[in-house]
């Protein structure tokens, strides 16, 4: 009996738990619209984020037009830049400083839009097309803001978004080396895309390694072509064994690339050699003919 009068009172204090309001509750229901607008920047001041955001998400329509708007809008976004919502953070930043381009608080909103960009940008080997949206915001930033103190920070997160680019093309261009053997036309778009990542990262710390790389995807690319491709292809062998030696004369692998490149030099011989016995051969007859006419 005891068990079953325990039991009881338990469910009536749970049931006065579950329909008692706390006083965020209450506030959100009778509270006028100053109180909340008072309590939103309270806690907001206090790091809770969470409550201030539902006030300020419930305040901005019904504040429209008086002068706590533009500061309820520019609060709320960075109650949800402050809990890691950066998208929207991102999408209420860019929406203050274009409603407000005059405020006090717009080269502040211009900033954190650009900041929330970079913050969600997503690993180097996920698709990167948010990577290169931070960086121009970033950009934009900067030029519409030259003299701000944020600025520095905005370099330094460019540079490390181009990082991030940069290993997301080499992992490509070495993807593509890794699986010539299995498919040649990797060879192929192996060389394109240690190519464009020379020219794209010339300063890169992968650049001695891929420019190797790029000679030897181009001669087993070479080695591999039909006759009509051959000549060309182990021309570039030449430039890029060049290129290699000029720019990295001390690299570990000089020596291998060097005997792909005496190879290739040897095929050019050889090719000269047939293509001069064929023009001479194409020249016999028209002198024959010549002489036969007199």
């Amino acid at each position: 009996m005891q068990h079953y009068l325990r039991a009881g009172k338990l469910a009536v204090v749970l049931l006065v738990v579950l329909t008692s309001c706390s006083p965020f509750q209450k506030l959100q229901k009778t509270g006028t619209d100053d109180q909340k607008y008072q309590a939103a920047v309270t806690y907001f001041k206090k790091g809770e984020f969470y409550r201030a955001g539902l006030l300020f998400e419930e305040l901005i329509p019904i504040l429209k037009g008086s002068t706590e708007s533009e500061m309820a809008q520019f609060y709320r976004a960075h109650c949800e830049y402050q809990q890691q919502n950066y998208q929207l953070s991102s999408f209420h930043f860019k929406q203050f400083y274009e409603t407000f381009a005059r405020s006090d608080y717009a080269h502040e909103a211009m900033y954190f839009y650009a900041l929330s960009l970079y913050k969600d940008s997503p690993n180097y080997n996920l698709d990167q097309s948010n990577t290169l949206t931070a960086m121009a915001a970033l950009q934009d930033f900067i030029n519409a803001h030259p003299e701000s103190p944020f600025r520095q920070e905005c370099t330094q997160y460019i540079a490390v978004l181009r990082d991030k680019l940069e290993r997301k093309a080499y992992d490509k261009a070495k993807q593509y080396y890794k699986t010539s053997a299995a498919n040649i036309a990797n060879y192929r778009s192996s060389v394109v895309s240690i190519t464009n990542f020379l020219r794209e990262y010339p300063d890169s710390k992968y650049n001695e390694e891929l420019a190797y790389l790029r000679v030897d995807a181009q001669y087993h690319l070479a080695k591999n072509s039909f006759a009509d491709k051959i000549k060309e292809r182990h021309q570039d062998v030449v430039t890029y064994y060049l290129a290699l030696v000029d720019k990295f004369p001390k690299s570990s692998d000089i020596r291998k690339a060097e005997r792909m490149y005496e190879d290739s030099r040897k095929e050019l011989e050889t090719i000269a050699n047939l293509e001069k016995e064929k023009l001479n051969q194409q020249q016999k007859p028209a002198k024959v003919t010549a002489t036969t006419a007199n």
